[in-house]
């Protein structure tokens, strides 16, 4: 906020490439043969679920909620929000979820096909091993599997780059009442970590 605020927009395109960088590696296997694993065990807004789309596979627990609110405060998430939900659920379905600033319940983007597995409340990480042991079991078909949604669905870091500017260029447009909105929304999450 207070790059916003001072009109600095080589140091906040700086924080949104760090923030893509993180989103990339993970997309991209960390560079190697991995499968990265998302577990959501507890609510997950804005960068949060942002991050969590990033992996290979995303796991959630029933009644966690997630969403983008972004838009409550003018602003879009820039991170790679519309890549990653848009090569999930289409274009359409990611502008819907975008600009509706809802806060989904898991099993609400489980059926949408967001969410890869929807695990009970308290047995996160049992799905994560179960998930685990059964790509083990199949291991040449899972990994193989993974490339082809690489080749069929890639996201080049151009394009999040690209997004990402746009993001800085809109975050720069915020009026003061915007900027007011967004503070309180984060000190009303802050208070609900704490």
């Amino acid at each position: 906020m207070s790059l916003i605020k001072q009109g600095k927009r080589d140091e906040l395109l700086t924080y949104a490439i760090k923030c893509i960088d993180t989103l990339y590696r993970n997309m991209v296997h960390v560079d190697s043969e991995l499968t990265t694993i998302a577990l959501i065990q507890g609510d997950a807004l804005g960068g949060g679920f942002e991050g969590a789309l990033s992996s290979n596979v995303t796991i959630a627990e029933r009644g966690v909620k997630l969403g983008l609110p972004e838009v409550v405060f003018n602003l879009f998430p820039g991170m790679g929000a519309y890549s990653l939900l848009s090569r999930k659920v289409g274009p359409v379905k990611a502008e819907e979820i975008i600009l509706s600033g809802k806060l989904y319940l898991a099993e609400e983007l489980y059926e949408m096909g967001v969410i890869d597995i929807l695990a009970e409340k308290g047995k996160g990480e049992i799905a994560v091993y179960d998930y685990i042991n059964s790509a083990n079991r199949k291991a040449n078909s899972y990994q193989a599997m993974r490339k082809v949604k690489d080749i069929c669905n890639p996201i080049p870091y151009q394009e999040l780059f690209d997004i990402t500017e746009v993001w800085v260029d809109a975050a720069l447009r915020l009026t003061d009442k915007d900027l007011r909105i967004m503070e309180k929304l984060v000190v009303r999450q802050t208070a609900k970590q704490v």
